[in-house]
Parts: structure tokens; sequence; C-alpha cells
């Protein structure tokens, strides 16, 4: 397959899925002004290159959680990849796998934990919890990825309620309509005992999920107790303000990702890079965290990385890169792995150890 740009991907996701599809990725909450900023707000910083040192060998991997991965980019959790491309997540999973990447699995993933765990047998495997209203079903999830031999749990804590996201309500749509996103809950045995019955169809399947999916009861208490409980390092995805990650911290989470959502939540959320070196600040070096919003390029990654993240999370250019299947998402992967590594030869750094706070400076 020919390498096409991100933008490239984008406009091919477009031009081949459905309306409701390509809406449902592509869209933000409310008057979308986050997500313009969010794809803005890398360009209000520039480098500045150190020069005359050998880049002839380059190592762009980092360490998270006792892992080496070979970059610090993890696919971000998106649910519903099977309205993108039939394999889903286990496409997605698959290029990350190759690659050495980490790949978080949604709750609403169209692929079972189960299922994703069997993919991911060279690089680590993450599950992202939308924590439901039925804390009898989202232990038994846990339950699940503990068994299952996941890396850690990622606790989106961002989504007491869904973001109005007005493309998707002038479409009247939600991915779970044509059967997407439901399958960590008809494999699950709480939920099954408790909710399924022999008279159920799909729409009252779908009906049901959608009614525990989110939970506005949820509280940095009911986090330490499951913390407390779990044997899986538990990062905490959704944090915009210094004193909520350094209470994440304090209540023993492994780490926060800043993040709003891909701008899908809180409409006017302020974009994670403003706030990332605040966040830095108050947690301390000895705190993982992770960024994301916006990447697209390699010169983003870095960005985020000298401003304070250990990683970042990309979304939306590798579901859109699912169009193509696998083979697209490992495009996309690649093609930002080889950005990446160019842009650190640039810049005169071999590793991220060699990169010096002097060389960004805000506009």
């Amino acid at each position: 397959m020919t390498l096409k740009t991100t933008d490239k991907w984008e406009t091919i996701a477009k031009q081949q899925l459905s309306r409701n599809a390509f809406g449902y990725l592509s869209g933000g909450a409310g008057s979308e002004v986050s997500l313009k900023y969010n794809a803005e707000q890398f360009n209000r910083y520039r480098l500045i290159p150190r020069l005359l040192r050998d880049v002839s060998h380059v190592d762009t991997s980092v360490e998270l959680l006792h892992s080496t991965i070979q970059a610090p980019i993890l696919l971000a959790p998106i649910g519903f990849h099977t309205i993108v491309h039939e394999c889903g997540e286990r496409a997605s999973a698959s290029a990350a796998n190759t690659l050495g990447l980490p790949f978080i699995q949604s709750t609403v993933a169209s692929f079972s934990i189960e299922d994703i765990s069997e993919v991911m047998t060279e690089s680590d495997h993450y599950f992202q919890l939308y924590w439901p209203s039925d804390d009898d079903v989202a232990y038994s999830l846990v339950r699940r990825a503990e068994q299952a031999g996941v890396k850690g749990l990622v606790i989106t804590v961002d989504t007491p309620v869904l973001g109005r996201r007005e493309i998707d309500l002038s479409h009247d749509y939600f991915p779970m309509d044509e059967g997407a996103g439901m399958a960590n809950f008809m494999t699950d045995p709480v939920f099954k005992e408790k909710y399924v019955t022999s008279e159920d169809n799909q729409a009252t399947l779908k009906q049901k999920i959608q009614s525990i999916l989110f939970n506005q009861t949820l509280t940095f208490e009911k986090v330490e107790t499951l913390i407390s409980q779990t044997s899986l390092p538990v990062i905490i995805k959704g944090i915009l303000e210094p004193s909520d990650a350094k209470h994440c911290k304090d209540i023993g989470a492994a780490g926060v990702i800043v993040s709003n959502h891909g701008a899908r939540q809180l409409d006017s959320a302020i974009e994670p890079l403003e706030v990332i070196e605040e966040i830095r600040e108050k947690v301390g070096h000895d705190f993982p965290l992770l960024i994301d919003g916006g990447i697209r390029r390699g010169t983003d990654v870095i960005k985020a990385y000298m401003l304070g993240a250990d990683s970042v999370l990309i979304g939306r250019p590798y579901i859109y890169g699912l169009t193509g299947g696998e083979v697209g998402v490992r495009d996309v992967l690649e093609q930002l792995i080889d950005d990446l590594t160019v842009n650190l030869k640039l810049l005169g750094a071999a590793s991220w150890h060699e990169l010096s706070p002097a060389q960004i400076r805000r506009l």
C-alpha cells in the first residue's frame, strides 16, 4: 500500500464510511471550539535544533509502567471500531502489536477483552473502563481484565454523561444502533445474569447497556477503593485540573492521562497541552503523565514530551487508517514513528534524554 498522510486517510474515511459513522468519529461536542483548538494547540510552540551531534542511531523507545515501548505512543481507547472496518479492534490491536506500541481497548469495543488479549502477544494491552452505574458489572469487567492478563486499567472519568455532540444528534445516531460496541457486555457473566432475558433483541439489549453505561456518582473514594482491590495498575483518564491530578496520585493511581476526550465531552474544555506543564509541576517528575488531543505529527509528540508528558495517545489518525484495515492502521503508525525519528535527528537528539527544555519556545 502506498504511504498516505493522516489527512489523506481522513479523506478516504470521509469518502468510504457512512455519513453517520464519519460524523461520529470526526465530530466534537457543542460548538466544537475545543475541537478547533485541540488541532491548533501544538502550533503555538516552536522547536530549536542543536546541531553537530551524532544522530546516526536514534532510540525512540521509552519506559512506561516497567515496559519498554518502541515509541511514546499509545493507541487511545476508541469504541465501535466495526463501524469503520469489519475486523474492528482486532485489526487495530494487531497493528499496534506488530510495531511494539500499547493498545488501549475501549469498554465499548466490538470484540471482547479476551479476544483482544489473544492478539496482543508482543505489546501491552490496556483495558479502558467506562465505569457502569452498576458496580457489580464494573467489578466484573475489571476481574475479566485481570484474568485476561492486561497490562493495566484506564478509567475514563470525564463521562458522567455523554457530551452533547450535535452532529450525532442531527443524524439521530449512536453506533450501538448497528450492534457495534456491545461485545464486552454480551460476554460478561454478571451483566447477562442481571439484565439479559430470552425475550431481548438488539434494540432492547442496546437500551439496557446504555442505561448503565455512564456513572454520575463516581467519586475519588470509589476509584481509590478499586485501586486497593485490583492487581492492575490504574491510570485515570480525563484530568485537566492540576489538583485533580495530584489527588489521583495521592489515592494510588499509577498515572494520569491529561485529556479533554478529543473535544467530545465538555464544550470549550481547555486544550490538554495548555495545562500539562502546570500538572507536571503539581504531581512531580516521578509520576507518569500521558496526554492526548490533536496529535498528528512527530513534532506534536516531541512538543508534548518536552512540556512534561511521558507518552501520548493518538485517536482519530489511526481510526481513519482503519478504513484500510490492519494495513491502514500500521501505515498511520509507521509514518508517525518515522516522522518522530526524523525530527529527533533534526533536533540533534539520539534519544529522548538528549532533548533540552531550552529547545522549545512558546510564541
